[in-house]
């Protein structure tokens, strides 16, 4: 039993399990999922006083739930992968602990933050909450995701740069 806890579950398992969570917090909580928004809520929260009247004005408190949310997925996250996974995975790659990798890493973060807001969500937002409430720009946004996923696989694997 334990040792079924410490392995990476099966999709056919973990998948349903995740997008239980849509229903059941549309049911209980008559909330929409979504992690990207929350980046709004922590500057509203952060910067009241703002010069952008966007974040000034807006009510951070009404989604307050959300933080909580995103803050869970970060302790469950790292408790998973600290305490009840078999082989202990480190925060970071060796390859981000030079000034490269970290600007590579920073670039990164910064064009999917910008991708992110643009597009109106992540990909876990349009994927699993759009594409639940059949809205037609999800499922664009998602055929996306997965086209450019494809496209960057099919590049490593090219170039002889696979993985795992």
């Amino acid at each position: 039993m334990w040792q079924s806890v410490l392995q990476p579950w099966p999709w056919y398992v973990s998948g349903p399990l995740i997008g239980l969570t849509v229903p059941l917090l549309l049911l209980f909580g008559g909330r929409n999922l979504g992690v990207s928004s929350s980046f709004r809520h922590i500057c509203a929260a952060l910067l009241p006083k703002s010069p952008l009247a966007e974040l000034r004005s807006y009510d951070w408190r009404k989604e307050a739930w959300s933080l909580l949310f995103v803050a869970g997925l970060a302790v469950g996250a790292f408790l998973a992968t600290r305490f009840l996974s078999a082989d202990p995975a480190p925060l970071l790659p060796p390859s981000i602990h030079t000034v490269a990798g970290a600007l590579r890493l920073l670039g990164g973060g910064i064009l999917i933050g910008f991708g992110t807001r643009w597009a109106s969500g992540c990909t876990s937002g349009h994927s699993i909450m759009g594409l639940s409430n059949l809205q037609l720009a999800s499922l664009a946004a998602t055929l996306s995701f997965f086209a450019g996923g494809l496209t960057a696989a099919l590049i490593h694997w090219l170039l002889g740069m696979g993985g795992r």
